[in-house]
């Protein structure tokens, strides 16, 4: 599946709600909803000049959904729903982010950020905002990748 918009995508975000954070249906502190929204705030306090790591950390929940009960390939389908519409960073990101403990620190400090933060996100009661406090780097990002592919 490729995404053709943010709305898509916002509208996709939104259905993680109410869905366990954790495979195998357990019910977890938070939902992915609120667990996209802790990772990427902790992403947004850590590294604020990184719009893309911190889209990254919102959408990588997004491959539970597309294939459900599928947890190997979740981050794989979530990289490729978001390739075209967010760019080849951010797809990466989400792609290599369960594996971040498998790669050199020094060459993929960005993909160990979003694994951190991965982690850290899933406290109750942590206030992450909204999610429609979002779309405008959603769109920024998007709009970023695109002009950058009518240029080449």
């Amino acid at each position: 599946m490729e995404l053709r918009g943010v709305e898509e995508l916002m509208d996709l975000l939104h259905a993680c709600r109410g869905t366990p954070a954790h495979d195998g249906g357990t019910s977890g502190p938070v939902d992915l909803h609120e667990h996209a929204l802790q990772t990427a705030a902790l992403l947004r306090r850590s590294r604020p000049a990184d719009k893309e790591l911190q889209v990254a950390g919102l959408v990588h929940v997004i491959g539970r959904l597309l294939v459900p009960g599928a947890p190997t390939r979740h981050a794989r389908f979530a990289a490729d729903a978001v390739r075209h519409l967010l760019g080849e960073r951010v797809a990466r990101l989400v792609h290599d982010s369960p594996h971040a403990s498998d790669l050199d620190p020094h060459t993929e400090a960005d993909t160990l950020a979003l694994r951190q933060a991965d982690e850290a996100g899933r406290v109750p009661g942590f206030d992450a905002g909204v999610l429609e406090d979002w779309r405008t780097l959603l769109e920024l990002v998007a709009e970023q990748h695109s002009r950058l592919g009518a240029v080449d």
